[in-house]
């Protein structure tokens, strides 16, 4: 083994997960393979001083990636030609192939919120990896777009936070006392209380663009008829609201999404597994008719009479005005596990989809109801939260996918990886005892025995089957009481985009970046891939 010591700033900002203090890669200039890469890396002007940490990941994550992969990149054109470059799902019954595409930004691997805080952008890179060593970038088609604009953010948020957002910096927050004072106890950003769930960090504004960029993209694809499934996993910030952070939130670029759907789609169901009720997102739609938020989540007193974050999400909370049953809410025990969740999660959303009649879905994945959580405290498995999305897709109607909570970062790339692979209809070649392979990440798989689907908690679930039927017959109740679904006049702009161009006039579609500002694994993507099937062959 090489170890390779965090030393250098590019690879410090890059390897930022919990306390790591160094990464071990597998005698990378030694490999045949990677001479090879760095050779043409050199002819397009990549000196070897400039070959980073990333550089040598990236190509490790190429390599596996193309030996995972079965279909060649004539085959996956050919796909896409012919309405669908997923699989079937085996959850679906209908046998068709579904378009997919994903966004992935690279500097999400940058952002850091402190050195010690349990929110982990960097959780989504790893996920990405997994993504591609298992071969499926190619079975999706890629969303490069630019990040959300201001005005797209302030369709939801008020102009006084969007400018805060904007204008906010570590630096002026810690020298501008009426800054810090109108940040913190105005809009929920810094240290309130001993609470530093929001704080200002490096980048903010940065990463709340583009996240929200990629949603609104994904958002784009499906209203124009491009995409079947859009997958932003560094989206599904819930609790953020109009005015004000919250829960590691600060752009709720669901409720944007949603608003960009709800221009082309006349009803559109909101779907939450995340394990603290999706807050922001409800009250954006309080009184609506023409959205359906539908959260399962845990709720109800925690240690020393505290609730759970955020205390919200009781059964009767339920909308307001003509939204009035269309907010919808499942309150769970802690240690609730596969068989007892989706007792309540099929019949309670197939109830849903029945006397809505929506006509696209939007499904936070968070990650923090996963067994082995830091915070959530539930004991979901990877296959039991993914058969959420099994289910969803199984409908047959334009899917978006955000990711959400998650601080187990590990149990978070694992289960995000496994969902997008269901997806695209390959869930089948994920089996339970498939290893993670070598991709530069691997070690920080160790604590889950280097397994996609790690060991869930062997501990007992608190909540009793008897209480769980009295919750699904309340909900199923209230769901009765939903009149058929409402009709509503707009002038709909749906339609085929072949050229793949937002209404901004944006390409979202595999763009070429800026040589300026992408990053040293994207700039070895442009630069070699697709390229390197055509160029390199592999031993």
């Amino acid at each position: 083994m090489v170890e390779i010591e965090k030393s250098s700033s590019s690879m410090g900002q890059f390897i930022q997960f919990e306390s790591l203090e160094r990464v071990e890669v597998r005698c990378l200039r030694n490999d045949e393979w990677v001479h090879k890469v760095l050779k043409i890396l050199n002819t397009c002007g990549v000196s070897p001083d400039k070959i980073t940490i990333q550089h040598y990941i990236y190509i490790i994550n190429m390599k596996q990636a193309l030996r995972f992969s079965n279909r060649s990149v004539a085959e996956n054109s050919q796909s896409m030609a012919t309405g669908g470059n997923s699989l079937p799902s085996p959850s679906c019954a209908d046998d068709k192939k579904r378009r997919v595409c994903y966004y992935y930004d690279p500097g999400i691997a940058h952002i850091k919120f402190s050195d010690d805080h349990v929110m982990v952008p960097a959780r989504v890179a790893m996920a990405h990896s997994l993504v591609g060593v298992y071969g499926m970038l190619g079975d999706m088609r890629r969303l490069r777009t630019r990040p959300a604009t201001e005005a797209e953010i302030r369709r939801f948020h008020s102009p006084e936070y969007v400018d805060l957002l904007r204008d906010l910096t570590p630096e002026s927050y810690a020298n501008d006392a009426a800054l810090r004072q109108k940040a913190e106890h105005d809009h929920g950003i810094g240290l309130l209380g001993g609470d530093d769930d929001c704080p200002a960090f490096d980048r903010l504004w940065k990463y709340c663009r583009g996240y929200a960029g990629g949603s609104l993209a994904a958002a784009r694809a499906l209203v124009d008829g491009a995409s079947d499934i859009a997958i932003n996993w560094s989206g599904g910030m819930h609790h953020a609201c109009a005015g004000k952070a919250s829960g590691f939130c600060y752009v709720n670029d669901i409720v944007l999404a949603i608003n960009e759907l709800l221009d082309s789609f006349r009803r559109v169901i909101y779907v939450d597994i995340d394990a603290h009720h999706g807050d922001g997102v409800q009250n954006a739609f309080l009184d609506s008719n023409r959205v359906m938020t539908l959260s399962f989540h845990r709720y109800g007193k925690i240690a020393l009479r505290k609730d759970f974050f955020p205390g919200s999400g009781a059964i009767n909370e339920v909308g307001v005005g003509a939204g009035e049953h269309y907010s919808v809410n499942v309150p769970l025990d802690a240690g609730v596990r596969d068989d007892g969740y989706h007792t309540l999660f099929k019949p309670i959303v197939g109830k849903a989809m029945e006397v809505f009649q929506p006509e696209a879905i939007v499904l936070q994945c968070g990650a923090d109801s996963l067994s082995g959580d830091r915070l959530g405290g539930m004991e979901l498995s990877v296959r039991g939260h993914a058969e959420c999305v099994s289910f969803l897709r199984g409908f047959n109607l334009p899917l978006l996918l955000v990711g959400g909570g998650g601080y187990t970062i590990n149990h978070v790339a694992s289960t995000w990886c496994y969902e997008t692979a269901v997806a695209v209809g390959k869930e089948r070649e994920l089996p339970d005892d498939i290893e993670i392979p070598r991709h530069g990440y691997e070690m920080l798989y160790k604590n889950q025995g280097n397994k996609l689907h790690y060991q869930t908690s062997t501990a007992t679930a608190r909540k009793k089957s008897s209480n769980m039927e009295v919750t699904k017959g309340k909900v199923l109740e209230h769901l009765s009481q939903i009149e058929l679904a409402p009709s509503v006049q707009f002038q709909e702009r749906r339609g085929n985009n072949a050229a793949g161009v937002d209404a901004g006039g944006d390409l979202y579609y595999e763009r070429a970046p800026s040589l300026e500002d992408d990053e040293p694994a994207q700039r070895l993507h442009r630069l070699c891939f697709p390229g390197l099937t055509k160029r390199i062959k592999l031993s």
